[in-house]
Parts: C-alpha cells; sequence; structure tokens
C-alpha cells in the first residue's frame, strides 16, 4: 500500500468520487488458458476488494462499470453468466455493505435487466438506504449515450408544450444544471478521477456527461490484477495533477 498504513490513507487528499472502468477479466482468463467467465468470477472477487478498501480510507463515492448497453452483443451463454454472479453477487454482499455502512445503487436501464435481477437490485437499494458511508454505484445495463437519450425523453415526456405556443421558443431554462436532474443519478457529483485498468486509451461510452473534467488514469493492470496498492497510486497520480477546469494558471507577478 505504497507503505501507507489505513490511517494515513484516510487523511491523505483524495477523489471524493472515483469511477473505474473494470476492463480485461476476458483477456486475463484467456492468457490462463481459461474460458472468459473465471476472468468474471475473479473480476468480482476484486471488486470486492476495491469496494471494502475504498469505503475504509473514506472515498466518498466508487462508480463502477459492469455491464454496458452493448455487452448484450456478447454470446449468450456469456451474457446469462454475468446476470447470473451479478444477483449472487448482490445477495451475499448484503450483509457485507451493511457492515460497512456502504449504500447501494444502480445506475442504467434497469427495467430491461432479468426480473429476479431487478427485485434484487430493489431489495439490495431499499435494506442499504439508510447507510451513511460510502456510495457503490454499479452502472449496469449502461451506456453514456443511453443515458443522455434518457434524459431528453423524460424531459420532453415532463415538459412538452404545444407547437407554435410562446413556450416553445423560450429554451433558456435549460443549462447543464437543469439538464443534470434528468440524469440516472442527478444527485451523485462528477467523478474526480476515472481509472481504466488494461492500458486501453478510450472511455467506452462510460459517463459521458459526468468525466468533462475527470482526470483519467490508465494502468496496464487487467482488472482481475488490480490489486489495493494500484488504487493508492492513481490517487498519488491525481493529487500529482493541477486541475484548472478549462482555465489557466495564475501569472506570478513580479513587483
Amino acid at each position: 500500500m505504497n507503505n501507507l498504513s489505513i490511517e494515513e490513507l484516510k487523511t491523505m487528499p483524495k477523489p471524493s468520487h472515483i469511477a473505474v472502468i473494470m476492463d480485461g477479466n476476458g483477456r486475463w482468463a484467456v492468457n490462463r488458458g481459461q474460458p472468459r467467465t473465471y476472468g468474471h468470477m475473479k473480476g468480482v472477487s476484486v471488486v470486492e476488494k476495491i469496494t471494502e478498501f475504498c469505503a475504509k480510507i473514506g472515498v466518498g463515492a466508487l462508480t463502477l462499470y459492469s455491464f454496458s448497453t452493448e455487452n448484450w452483443k456478447r454470446p449468450a451463454e456469456e451474457v446469462n453468466f454475468l446476470m447470473s454472479i451479478f444477483n449472487e453477487y448482490m445477495k451475499t454482499k448484503l450483509s457485507k455493505f451493511l457492515e460497512n455502512d456502504i449504500r447501494f445503487k444502480v445506475m442504467g436501464r434497469v427495467k430491461e435487466l432479468p426480473e429476479n435481477v431487478q427485485e434484487t437490485i430493489s431489495r439490495t437499494e431499499q435494506a442499504t438506504a439508510g447507510c451513511g458511508g460510502m456510495l457503490l454505484n454499479l452502472a449496469v445495463n449502461y451506456s453514456g449515450r443511453a443515458e443522455i437519450i434518457d434524459a431528453v425523453k423524460r424531459i420532453v415526456s415532463e415538459h412538452a408544450v404545444k407547437e407554435g405556443s410562446p413556450e416553445a421558443e423560450n429554451y433558456n431554462y435549460i443549462d447543464e444544471k437543469y439538464i443534470r436532474n434528468y440524469l440516472y443519478s442527478p444527485s451523485l457529483g462528477d467523478p474526480e478521477l476515472l481509472i481504466r485498468t488494461s492500458n486501453e486509451f478510450r472511455i467506452s461510452n462510460f459517463l459521458l456527461w459526468q468525466i468533462a473534467y475527470s482526470e483519467i488514469y490508465i494502468t496496464e493492470k487487467l482488472w482481475p490484477d488490480f490489486e489495493e496498492a494500484d488504487l493508492v497510486q492513481a490517487i498519488i497520480n491525481y493529487n500529482s495533477r493541477e486541475r484548472r477546469f478549462g482555465g489557466i494558471k495564475p501569472a506570478i507577478t513580479v513587483s
């Protein structure tokens, strides 16, 4: 852990919201002559480990890209397996969520998931709703474009006006704050740090609205090999950066 204790990590400056694109489960398994499902099983164990670690060191929110809207294109056997282990993960880890005061949420097109998975999501969210510690936010059946499309649909359905009316030409009320209210998790702040494993330099349709000014950290590690020390290194790297949000560093004046 870079020789830092948990207590030192708690007091160390860190992002309040970390997002992770967990990539490389399949490759990790294939490299070992195993089926892709073996990599997904190992990936779940890493999710458990990193989630508890983030909660212990005081990260406010952790968003994990778990299943994209494009992942339905994978072989049916793999998709069914992913749905099964996700469902089992929620059931078996509920006690750990409560023990670590972790609030659990899912963002994405939840209504398109299998009914039994929807029911487990609902039960887990309700059971942890009173937890006041870290928020674990899983992006399931999610894509950034789908989220924006769904936000626009909600705006249109809730604020539709007749064509030709005075209101139809007045869209000044629509700004970033207004649109944010229609995203999947409007109260969740933007991630300050986005981590991607497997050395891939793309964001894969993840949090397109929210990562406008996120710092991006790429690691060569495949997700099943990702450890607590790798997360600490990402935080240290984040702390070394200067975040300007589109501005410039003030010039030093000499009198």
